[in-house]
């Protein structure tokens, strides 16, 4: 019987989240894809508010929230939510492969 390899590689996609947050110190983007570090992926605020950072995701589902100023929020520009385990929620983004 003939071996059946795949040459298709799954490719990471370059995926940005943003906040509005005029008035916050420090934005921190933590979730499931960088095992809830707050550490590893601290937003850029562009001076008007607007908080950005960028990441590179396999397709999939990820579960995510903001740390702001040491508060959890959930994304306000995602409706997809999901329960977490601390009676509140968690946003959720779904990517797609391409």
């Amino acid at each position: 019987m003939a071996k059946v390899t795949s040459t298709t590689k799954i490719k990471r996609r370059k995926i940005t989240f943003s906040l509005n947050s005029s008035d916050a110190q420090e934005v921190i983007l933590i979730g499931d894809f960088n095992k809830w570090n707050h550490k590893k992926h601290p937003m850029k605020g562009d001076g008007n508010g607007i908080w950005k950072k960028s990441v590179m995701l396999l397709p999939g589902s990820y579960e995510y929230k903001f740390l702001v100023d040491g508060e959890w929020k959930e994304d306000p520009q995602n409706n997809h939510k999901s329960a977490n385990c601390f009676g509140t929620y968690n946003s959720v983004f779904n990517l797609t492969a391409p």
